[in-house]
């Protein structure tokens, strides 16, 4: 009974009237001819895939799950999985924003994320087949040989092939430094590759008649921990030198991870039983290479979460103005019914809010940060490349955390919209909240980011990155500070750049004589410091929407109230967090371990 209806008109608010992506494409000769109309046509023949294609097999796709044969160790994906895929392979839409040298369309990965956005919204599950291969390919075409990219990234462009990143193990999660995977050089350039990986996406499947999988192992030489790490490419089948497909590889599915959502998608334990791959990079130096794939899949799983959000926003957006619960406070809104819908009751609104305003902050971030990645890779000046470089590292772990906890914040409020049918399946509502709860877990737990952002982002570099990003808002406050209108959303966005820059230089001061205070804030710190981010975003948006009040178009009336709820309802949290992070590491540490 679930319902998706792509956004469109935002996505279009913000790529147009906000980011004024169409002036940014044309200071970069490989997207300055693109224009208005032609990213809206792609936009909207994206959606049409997402709700008329995917949508309509989400559920079943998670009431069915993938199933594994035992003797051939062959993965059926949910019925319609591999039909969708050969649409979408069909469509040119793996090739969007892929490398025209390689078979892409080369067009912007604004363009691309925006798409994968509502890709997410109407099946997570089956997006993460093409999204890793997506991250394979940037994987390959940032560190592969050219003998490697000509044989593996046309098919991985077109999406013929498909890719997965092969790093856990059954020991090691996080901590990549442990893991055992051997890698034995043959002599003539490959290697036979053992060991065993776990909670592998897309590990196997029969969507596409290959898959190349990216592990990381040891060579006989490697020195201990991470900096004994190599990158290899491992096909499922054996590709021939005519770029035909050989003898099956090594390389097997084991079982299927039994999970608590996603279960379109095939996870899998995969056996590498002297599998036959080939050396990415330098020896050693895997993880830089891998590192390029884990920052691409940190975003995408950003966008997970912020496609969850808006389709669960949606569901529960309707339900509330249908479903008749109770009277007004006030007294009687729809004296024709029984009872008035429950969308009158303050506290269905708050949860209908916060949904809303973390899928339009998100929606405004993950595309932000995807056209700095377009500026970093096609500006033609190197400084703006190096600058946009610079500020996507310092936002990626942002994008992927503090969306992630928004997203499982957002769709259990919705799923508390609908009451106790919420709980039952048939709303579609309880699959995304299962759905999300891995985005907060995979690709490096939210912790970890945390401790991405405070101790190697921002107090790595003293706050050098920070204090730049933190320009960015004054510039915009200062542009705007004489309108009164904009008062109510930069004194609170002044007033928490200034509380993060002393928090910062506090933490900063603490970890110096105890590095746990940097571990014991970090959580916190991360989430004060999205909240910043997000209010800068909203303060833009609600300038364009100031600026057309009078236009008569409800959708600006619609977004500065949505702006004036995050500053009222959500922006305050920081107040709580920042005292908790200047509560330190006394309060997590000083129990004895026994006592738990």
């Amino acid at each position: 009974m679930s319902q998706y209806t792509p956004p469109l008109r935002d996505m279009q608010f913000v790529l147009h009237e906000v980011l004024k992506v169409e002036e940014a494409f044309k200071t970069m000769p490989a997207h300055a001819e693109l224009d208005v109309d032609t990213i809206n046509a792609v936009l909207e023949e994206g959606g049409k895939f997402a709700s008329e294609v995917l949508f309509p097999l989400n559920r079943e796709g998670d009431e069915i799950g993938c199933t594994l044969d035992p003797q051939t160790h062959a993965v059926t994906t949910p019925p319609g999985f591999a039909e969708a895929y050969r649409q979408f392979v069909d469509g040119g839409w793996a090739a969007l924003s892929c490398d025209p040298e390689y078979g892409g369309q080369g067009l912007p990965v604004t363009l691309n994320q925006a798409f994968y956005e509502m890709l997410n919204s109407a099946n997570q599950a089956w997006t993460m087949y093409p999204g890793l291969t997506h991250g394979a390919y940037d994987a390959l075409h940032a560190h592969g040989t050219p003998e490697q990219k000509a044989t593996y990234l046309p098919k991985l462009t077109s999406g013929e092939w498909t890719g997965t990143m092969c790093l856990t193990e059954p020991h090691a999660g996080t901590d990549l430094g442990l893991l055992r995977s051997k890698a034995e050089p043959q002599g003539d350039g490959t290697y036979r590759i053992t060991g065993e990986k776990i909670f592998i996406s897309s590990g196997e499947h029969d969507m596409a008649e290959n898959i190349i999988h990216l592990v990381l192992a040891r060579l006989p030489d490697a020195p201990a921990g991470s900096r004994g790490i190599s990158l290899f490419i491992v096909p499922k089948f054996h590709v021939n030198a005519d770029g035909s497909l050989g003898e099956r590889n090594g390389i097997y599915c084991g079982a299927i991870e039994h999970k608590m959502g996603i279960h379109g998608n095939s996870t899998c334990q995969m056996v590498l039983d002297g599998a036959v791959g080939t050396l990415v990079g330098e020896p050693h130096k895997g993880l830089a290479a891998m590192f390029v794939m884990m920052n691409a899949a940190r975003l995408g799983v950003g966008m997970q979460s912020l496609g969850l959000t808006e389709v669960a926003y949606q569901n529960a957006a309707a339900y509330a103005k249908d479903r008749t619960q109770s009277r007004a406070l006030s007294g009687a809104k729809a004296k024709d019914k029984a009872a008035d819908p429950i969308i009158v009751h303050p506290d269905v609104r708050k949860m209908l809010l916060t949904a809303r305003a973390y899928a339009e902050g998100g929606r405004a971030l993950g595309m932000q940060v995807a056209l700095l990645i377009d500026e970093a890779q096609n500006a033609p000046d190197e400084a703006t490349r190096r600058d946009a470089e610079a500020t996507v590292a310092l936002l990626t772990p942002i994008v992927k955390a503090f969306l992630t906890d928004n997203g499982w914040l957002a769709t259990s409020h919705c799923m508390q919209v609908f009451g106790g049918h919420g709980f039952i399946r048939e709303w579609g509502m309880e699959q995304y909240v299962r759905d999300n709860r891995i985005n907060m877990i995979y690709e490096g737990t939210n912790t970890i980011q945390s401790l991405d952002l405070l101790g190697r982002k921002v107090l790595g570099d003293q706050g050098a990155q920070l204090k730049k990003f933190g320009a960015q808002i004054q510039q915009f406050a200062m542009a705007n500070m004489q309108d009164a209108r904009m008062q109510e959303f930069l004194l609170p966005l002044a007033d928490l750049g200034e509380k993060v820059t002393k928090l910062t230089a506090e933490v900063g001061m603490k970890a110096m004589s105890n590095p746990e205070e940097v571990g014991a804030a970090a959580v916190d710190y991360l989430r004060v410091v999205g909240h910043l981010v997000f209010a800068y975003l909203w303060a833009r948006m609600a300038r364009v929407a100031l600026d057309k009040a009078d236009s008569g178009d409800r959708f600006y009336a619609a977004k500065l109230f949505t702006a004036r709820f995050y500053f009222a309802k959500l922006l305050p949290e920081t107040a709580s967090l920042i005292r908790s992070a200047r509560a330190g590491v006394e309060p997590l540490m000083a129990m004895e371990e026994d006592w738990f």
